[in-house]
């Protein structure tokens, strides 16, 4: 199964019953936190995600002690319009060096996903390749087929 993730909301994630709250950078530290024990509205059996762009974002990101971090976006997505993508450089350090779970996250689709994967990713995540499919269901079973035939590091 698939965890439901509410993103930047943790008070409202709290309300709905989420197991999991996923923050971008700005909402984590712009705000103030500098440890994700400290978010308010977050219990500690709520998981906490953190978005990162670069090595640097993940070290800070890492020190701050989430469950997982997002690394991307991988590459150009009508999600994050003017956002540069982050190429599978990242995700290849990602690899070789995030000790926590971490999802590769941003334009990728089944075109896509077996260099994403080849990079190191294991765990991704995907917005448009899912809900812009003719066949939401068939995608998804695709998209969840080739991910497991990959070995979880």
């Amino acid at each position: 199964g698939v965890s439901f993730v509410l993103n930047d909301h943790p008070k409202l994630a709290l309300q709905l019953g989420a197991p999991c709250c996923h923050l971008g950078q700005e909402d984590f530290f712009d705000a103030g936190y500098r440890v994700a024990a400290q978010v308010t509205g977050c219990p500690p059996q709520m998981k906490l995600g953190l978005s990162t762009h670069a090595p640097e974002e993940a070290k800070r990101a890492l020190r701050a002690a989430p469950d997982y971090i997002a690394i991307g976006p991988v590459f150009p997505t009508g999600t994050k319009p003017g956002r540069a993508a982050v190429t599978l450089d990242y995700v290849r350090w990602a690899a070789a060096n995030v000790t926590i779970p971490w999802f590769a996250i941003g334009g990728i689709n089944l075109e896509t996903l077996d260099s994403v994967l080849a990079a190191g990713a294991r765990r991704i995540c995907v917005v448009s390749a899912i809900l812009n499919a003719p066949d939401v269901a068939g995608a998804c079973r695709e998209f969840r087929a080739r991910i497991e035939q990959q070995p979880l590091g």
